[in-house]
């Protein structure tokens, strides 16, 4: 039996675990094959689990679903980094796929179709994928949140080809060992978020996909890197161990420090000003006043600028910078961004062109979606970098008088 290929008997029933890679034509051609070898045999096939979320498989069959992308009410409800995530995630993928003829997750989509076909249930075991997104950007510091928009923006933009050999090499267990033995050590709580907290869901809602006792036979379609996680838990459940994973379904709660650490810089700016009145007077807190709002403002102006954003924006950018100190990491995007896509608002031809335009710098900036999380994204980091470097601005005015 191949590396890819897992077969288990459990409590009378046997699951066969077959993994993929997402971007490869063998791994089609597999799943139909599986599906369709089991259906027709004697034990027959009871079940056919897949690793999607019903809002990807919606998004796969229905291909003008961006056009339903409103970005203003994304942005207001504070989900701008999160889709910035899944666009570059996409894009990778995309990207990975086209040189290759496949689109990502076809071997899913695939199996889904088969399953339809031959009158197989089949059921949808993976995690929604903006709670994996929320629960990963939750359980980082804000080192690893700049280490994992970093890598997110490299892989978006990296012209690096890969061959069919090298995806079909995914699906080796050594290289995967690898590759999460790096991920691991590189980004310790996403490796845990998208990997191993996803092989514990998965395993739990593979077993969970039939009822007790029915015996029988089900394939389970599984990324490759989820293969010997998924088994471990399901050894477990059959041990006795419990199948609920509620616990993984919900976002955990900011910390007491990362809550003090995301008021500490605004506080300091106020506490400085209010020193630099009781200290030398008014006139030297409205000079510090003054400083803070230029180095806040003008840099989350020169983001929305980088981002050849509107003049309306980069002005909204500029006034709403001190206004959203506040929270300093994604308050000014929320101005700036809903303004350079009210301005400027997206149409039809965005929406249906955004994932061929994500592939590249100029299709980025082309298409008004994309610039306006562009738009966000960059005056946010802008207004940051302004309110962490107005502080020694500060305090050497206050030093000096």
């Amino acid at each position: 039996m191949s590396n890819n290929h897992l077969s288990i008997m459990l409590q009378n029933r046997e699951i066969v675990l077959l993994g993929t890679a997402h971007v490869s034509k063998e791994s089609i051609e597999e799943v139909q094959d599986l599906i369709k070898s089991y259906a027709a045999s004697e034990k027959g096939l009871n079940m056919v689990c897949i690793e999607l979320d019903s809002g990807r498989l919606s998004s796969m069959k229905e291909k003008d679903s961006w056009k339903k992308l409103d970005i203003v009410k994304v942005l207001r409800e504070g989900k701008g980094f999160l889709l910035i995530a899944n666009l570059v995630l996409s894009s990778f993928q995309r990207r990975l796929g086209s040189s290759l003829g496949v689109e990502p997750g076809e071997e899913m989509l695939n199996a889904v179709d088969t399953a339809q076909e031959l009158h197989i249930p089949f059921a949808l075991c993976d995690r929604e994928v903006h709670i994996t997104l929320r629960r990963a950007w939750a359980r980082c510091n804000l080192w690893n949140k700049c280490k994992l928009l970093a890598s997110l923006l490299s892989s978006a933009f990296s012209t690096e080809k890969t061959s069919e050999e090298e995806i079909e090499k995914l699906k080796n267990g050594n290289e995967l060992d690898s590759m999460m033995h790096e991920l691991a050590e590189y980004l310790p709580p996403v490796k845990d978020t998208l990997i191993d907290e996803r092989d514990r869901y998965l395993a739990a809602q593979i077993w969970n996909s039939v009822p007790a006792g029915s015996g029988g036979c089900q394939i389970a379609v599984v990324g490759a890197g989820h293969l010997l996680g998924i088994r471990a838990h399901l050894e477990k459940i059959a041990g006795g161990e419990k199948s609920d994973v509620s616990d993984l379904t919900t976002i955990p709660p900011p910390s007491f420090i990362a809550k003090c650490a995301g008021a500490l810089v605004p506080a300091l700016i106020i506490i400085l000003i209010a020193a630099g009145f009781f200290v030398s007077g008014f006139t030297v807190s409205l000079t510090m006043l003054v400083r803070w709002i230029l180095w806040n403002g003008s840099l989350a102006a020169v983001g929305t600028l980088l981002a050849l954003g509107h003049p309306l924006s980069i002005l909204i950018s500029f006034l709403g910078a001190p206004l959203a100190t506040i929270n300093p990491f994604i308050g000014v995007g929320l101005f700036s961004g809903i303004t350079e896509a009210t301005v400027r608002p997206p149409r039809v031809d965005d929406a249906q062109k955004i994932a061929s335009d994500l592939t590249s710098i100029k299709g980025i900036y082309r298409n008004r979606i994309t610039k306006a999380l562009l738009v966000f994204f960059l005056s946010s980091i802008g207004g940051a970098i302004g309110n962490i470097i107005s502080i020694p601005a500060l305090v050497q005015v206050l030093v000096v008088h």
